[in-house]
């Protein structure tokens, strides 16, 4: 039987998650990701199976609500990364407005269709924080080595991710209509994103592994 890609990576991450979730030292966002990835790894095979008996309807009708999850999980995660208490502030109304304003976009707004008014602002708000990340990060004193430091590689990862998919989710309706078939091609470039997103991931939980260390202990 065929196994979609992406699970196989989605998989992995959530094992390399396992590296930070048991060590006590380790941020509360960091943690979160091992159950966040449990869910979406239960999603993402749900829906799989699904389409494949082709019930395209109930796997529209629980992926619509876990998109707005999603994004719901990686801005209370960015709140968390956020140093500067004036935008955590700020981010902090955004994780308590955001689902109110998902939830009925999808359930009367844009009931039945993708709910793509709630993606793109939620892909704006999400590009935003994270540039506001990178702003304070090269602002801010003691800045240590990036490549081992999880919040670079999570925001680094959502960066890409929801500037490269406000196009394609954003006009995904309109694009349905004008051409259905085209939305195939377009889920094998969604597919390389999601592949490169849960990679990175798997680095922001690896990075602060010592190697070396590792070795001289063997």
């Amino acid at each position: 039987m065929y196994i979609p890609g992406y699970l196989y990576v989605e998989l992995i991450s959530l094992l390399a998650s396992f590296n930070l979730f048991f060590r006590k030292d380790t941020p509360l966002f960091l943690k979160l990701f091992t159950p966040y990835l449990l869910l979406t790894l239960a999603f993402e095979i749900t829906s799989w199976q699904l389409n494949m008996n082709e019930k395209s309807a109930e796997s529209a009708a629980l992926m619509f609500p876990s998109s707005a999850f999603e994004i719901e999980f990686y801005i209370f995660t960015l709140y968390n990364i956020i140093q500067t208490p004036r935008i955590r502030r700020v981010v902090l109304w955004i994780v308590f407005l955001y689902p109110v304003l998902a939830v009925f976009n999808i359930y009367y707004l844009q009931a039945g269709a993708f709910p793509s008014n709630s993606y793109l602002l939620g892909c704006i708000l999400i590009v935003t924080i994270c540039i506001y990340y990178f702003y304070e990060l090269f602002h801010l004193p003691g800045i240590g080595n990036l490549l081992q430091e999880p919040a670079f590689w999570v925001c680094t990862a959502l960066l890409f991710f929801y500037i490269c998919s406000l196009p394609f989710f954003g006009l995904y309706n309109l694009m349905y209509k004008v051409s259905p078939g085209i939305m195939e091609n377009i889920s094998v470039i969604l597919t390389v994103m999601n592949v490169f997103l849960y990679t990175i991931f798997t680095a922001a939980f690896l990075c602060v592994v010592r190697i070396p260390r590792l070795l001289s202990r063997s």
